[in-house]
C-alpha cells in the first residue's frame, strides 16, 4: 500500500529544506570570507560561561595547596562532564589527568610574549648618515601573542579542546608563572559547557514558527482549493452533474474551477437531454407495442394450431420488448429532476415486505431482518422500486443457491439496508461498473441471462434521488451484498 503524502506537507518540507540549504550556503560563505572557526564560539555567551568557570577554578586553586589541585579539577570535571587539565606556560602538566597533547594544542598552550621594542637589542643605535637608499635592516618577524582563550578540534581520536589562560596562582615563592586551564571533551556539546543549544533551539523554533505563520495562509488556500476541486470532480464522476466549485480565486486554480463548472454544466445538459430523449422514445414505443400485443392476442385466437408455436415465440419477444421499454421509462423517470423529489418518513419494513412478496413469489426464500418502526427519509415509490429491483436481481441470479436476506438497522443517524444472497457473486473487475446503465458482466443480453442492464442503474438513480448512496461487494466464501444508506427519519 502506497503512503499518501499530502501536498500541504510536501510544500512545507520543501520550504524547510530550502531554508536549510540557504543556511548552509550562508554559513560556508561567512566561514570562507571571514575565516570563522571554532574560536568564534568563544566570542559570545559560551566564552563568558567558560571564562566564569575558569575564574571559579582559578580562585579555588589559589586558595588551596598544590596537593589538592588534582581533586579540585576532578570535581569540576565530574560536574561539567569534561576533563580539566592545568598546564604551565611551557606546556608541562601542573595538575589534572595526564593526557598526551597533540601538536596543535601544544602550540596554542605554550605562552609567547610579544618581543620588546627593537627586537631585544636595547636602545637604538644611531648610524652615520649614508645614501638616501641606505635603509636599516628590517626587524625579524615577531611571534604572535598567545590569545587568552582558544578552541580547536583534533582527529584520531576526535577531541575538542578549550584553553583559558589563568593568572599565576597565589602561592609562596617561588611562584609559578601564568598557566593554562584546558577542558577536553569528545563532543562539541561538552556537557553543555562548550556549546549551549538553548539559544539555537530558540532561534530555530522562532524561524519555524514565523515561517509556518507566514506560509500557512498561502499553502492552506492552495490545498483547500485543490481539495474542493477533487471532491467536485469525484461527485461529477459519480453522475452528480449539479455539483459546482467556488471560483472566487483569481489565479490558475480559479480558472480551473471555472473550467470544471463549465464541464459539469455541459455534461448535465448532455446527459439530461439524453435521458429525456430516451424517456420520450420509450414512451412513444408503448403505444405500438400495446397494439402489437392486442393484435397477437387476436391472431392467437384465429390462427391454425400448427402456427401457434410461432405466435407464442412472437408474443415472448414482444413481452420482452415491453419489459425493456418499461425499464427505460422507470430509469428516465428516476434520473430526471432528483432535486424535486419530496422526502418523507417511510416504514422500511412495510416497503421491504411488499417488495419481497411481489418479486420472490414462491421462487426463492427471502428473509426479512429489520425491526418494526424503523423509519427512513425517502420517496415511497422510489424506495419500493429500488428494493424490488434488488430482490428481483438476487432471485434471478442466486435464488437457487440459498436464502436471500433483506436486513436493515439504524446507525449514527443513518439507516443501512443490505440485500445479500448466496450465489456465485460477480467478477471483481465488474463491481465498479455494475450500477452503470446497460452494463452487464455477461456479453449477451438475452432473456435467459437477464435484462438489458438497467435494473441496478434504476436502483442507483432511485436511491440517489432519495439523498442516499448504494454500493456492492462480494461476500466470502460466496455470495453478493448490496448496501444502501439512507437518512434516518425521527420516530
Amino acid at each position: 500500500m502506497r503512503i499518501r503524502f499530502p501536498l500541504y506537507a510536501k510544500v512545507l518540507v520543501w520550504f524547510f529544506l530550502n531554508l536549510l540549504f540557504l543556511g548552509l550556503i550562508c554559513y560556508g560563505f561567512v566561514k570562507v570570507q571571514f575565516r570563522v572557526g571554532l574560536d568564534s564560539l568563544l566570542m559570545g555567551r559560551t566564552g563568558d560561561r567558560i571564562q566564569a568557570v575558569a575564574d571559579i577554578i582559578a580562585a579555588e586553586l589559589g586558595a588551596s595547596p598544590a596537593s589538592q589541585w588534582d581533586e579540585i579539577l576532578q570535581r569540576f570535571g565530574r560536574a561539567y562532564q569534561v576533563t580539566f587539565l592545568l598546564l604551565r606556560s611551557d606546556g608541562t602538566p601542573a595538575a589534572g589527568a595526564h593526557v598526551a597533547l597533540p601538536a596543535d594544542v601544544l602550540s596554542r598552550v605554550v605562552f609567547r610574549r610579544g618581543p620588546p621594542d627593537f627586537a631585544g637589542r636595547g636602545p637604538p643605535r644611531f648610524r652615520s648618515p649614508g645614501p638616501a637608499t641606505d635603509f636599516p635592516p628590517p626587524d625579524p618577524p615577531r611571534p604572535p601573542l598567545s590569545p587568552p582563550r582558544f578552541m580547536l578540534r583534533t582527529e584520531n581520536p576526535t577531541r575538542y579542546w578549550v584553553g583559558v589562560r589563568l593568572p599565576p596562582p597565589r602561592a609562596p615563592p617561588p611562584r609559578p608563572g601564568p598557566m593554562v586551564l584546558l577542558a577536553v571533551s569528545p563532543s562539541l556539546w561538552g556537557g553543555g559547557l562548550f556549546f549551549d543549544l538553548t539559544p539555537w533551539i530558540a532561534v530555530g523554533a522562532g524561524v519555524v514558527f514565523f515561517s509556518v505563520l507566514f506560509w500557512l495562509p498561502l499553502v492552506r488556500g492552495v490545498t483547500r482549493s485543490i481539495s474542493q476541486l477533487t471532491r467536485a470532480t469525484e461527485q461529477i464522476a459519480q453522475g452528480r452533474f449539479q455539483t459546482r466549485v467556488e471560483a472566487a480565486r483569481r489565479d490558475e486554480l480559479g480558472q480551473l474551477g471555472e473550467a470544471v463548472n463549465q464541464m459539469a454544466g455541459r455534461l448535465d445538459g448532455l446527459v439530461s437531454g439524453q435521458k429525456r430523449f430516451l424517456g420520450d422514445i420509450a414512451h412513444e414505443l408503448c403505444s405500438p407495442i400495446a397494439r402489437i400485443q392486442v393484435a397477437l392476442g387476436i391472431l392467437e385466437q384465429r390462427t391454425d394450431p400448427k402456427q401457434k408455436p410461432y405466435v407464442n415465440d412472437l408474443q415472448e419477444e414482444v413481452q420482452h420488448m415491453s419489459g425493456l421499454v418499461s425499464e427505460l421509462l422507470s430509469f428516465s423517470k428516476a434520473s430526471l429532476e432528483p432535486a424535486a423529489v419530496k422526502l418523507q418518513a417511510v416504514s422500511l419494513r412495510d416497503v421491504a415486505t411488499r417488495a419481497a412478496r411481489r418479486e420472490a413469489d414462491g421462487r426463492a426464500e427471502v428473509r426479512l431482518e429489520m425491526p418494526d418502526g424503523l423509519l427512513v427519509r425517502a420517496d415511497p415509490e422510489l424506495l419500493a422500486r429500488a428494493l424490488a429491483n434488488l430482490v428481483r436481481n438476487a432471485v434471478r441470479y442466486a435464488g437457487h443457491a440459498g436464502p436471500i436476506t433483506l436486513s436493515g438497522r439504524a446507525e449514527a443517524g443513518q439507516v443501512i439496508i443490505t440485500v445479500t444472497d448466496c450465489g456465485p457473486g460477480v467478477p471483481e473487475a465488474s463491481l465498479a461498473q455494475l450500477f452503470d446503465p446497460f452494463y452487464r458482466p455477461e456479453p449477451s443480453r438475452s432473456a435467459e441471462t437477464g435484462g438489458a442492464g438497467l435494473g441496478l442503474a434504476i436502483v442507483k438513480t432511485c436511491i440517489e434521488s432519495c439523498r442516499g448512496t448504494v454500493s456492492c461487494r462480494n461476500r466470502r466464501p460466496a455470495g453478493w451484498e448490496v448496501t444502501v444508506r439512507l437518512e434516518a427519519a425521527p420516530g
